[in-house]
């Protein structure tokens, strides 16, 4: 059960944000806690769990 993190560039709003590596769930997660953004992939598939960025429209 290991889990590492390291710092990234919010893909959001481009301050310091946090990427998690979580090996046991087989999951990533990226959050910044200047703008609220949120982002779980599964790091198998690629695919997106959950997400939330505020002021990104989607149409």
């Amino acid at each position: 059960m290991r889990s590492f993190s390291h710092h990234v560039c919010c893909p959001n709003c481009g301050k310091p944000a946090e990427r998690f590596h979580l090996e046991q769930e087989q999951l990533t997660r990226t959050q910044c806690p200047s703008c609220d953004y949120l982002m779980i992939t599964c790091t198998q598939t690629g695919k997106v769990i959950e997400a939330y960025a505020p002021g990104i429209f989607v149409g």
